[in-house]
């Protein structure tokens, strides 16, 4: 019995962690006006992307991301495009602090009056960083130059090398699903 109350708190604690960690949420805004169907073909906004706030390696990592996203849904990158892709990011870090207090006790009458009789306790606080990150993809109409989509992933970030290029690809894949707004997926 007590190995399970020791044990309930932690993988509680482990399954909220892990849950909320995996997860990219994703929103998206766009001009109802556009007509999303005569935009074909796209280039990359490099005084836009030069502007975002991480490292060269990330920006390029994104880019091919984005590139390969849209070439799967049939655009053609040009030197003349109907479209172009900026994009921005910001971050957060996020500290959680977890009093992991359980224990168990009793109440009853003692010799005194009403109060505790026995018991035992364990605490053992804990601390976890995290950075949420926030990626910006927009997409603006090159004729007009006017921002006619913008697609908004937000989630956790890793700073272990072998998940980093699967995670900003799940980043882009998740908000490109969303792109053009109404299409079927």
């Amino acid at each position: 019995m007590k190995r399970i109350l020791k044990t309930i708190p932690l993988l509680v604690i482990l399954l909220l962690v892990a849950t909320s960690c995996s997860s990219i949420r994703v929103t998206t805004d766009y001009d109802k006006n556009a007509n999303f169907d005569n935009f074909k073909t796209f280039a990359f906004f490099k005084t836009g992307i030069d502007k975002a706030e991480i490292n060269d390696l990330d920006k390029r990592r994104i880019l091919r991301a984005i590139e390969s996203e849209l070439l799967a849904k049939g655009f053609t990158k040009s030197e003349t495009p109907d479209l172009l892709i900026s994009l921005f990011t910001k971050s957060n870090q996020r500290v959680d602090v977890y009093n992991n207090t359980w224990g168990m006790g009793a109440w009853g009458w003692g010799g005194y009056g009403y109060g505790p009789g026995w018991g035992w306790g364990y605490n053992q606080p804990s601390v976890s960083t995290s950075t949420e990150g926030t990626l910006y993809i927009d997409l603006i109409d090159a004729n007009k130059k006017e921002l006619v989509w913008q697609g908004m992933g937000t989630g956790y970030l890793t700073k272990n090398m072998e998940k980093k290029e699967a995670l900003i690809q799940e980043f882009v894949s998740k908000i490109m699903e969303k792109y053009p707004p109404g299409a079927k997926k």
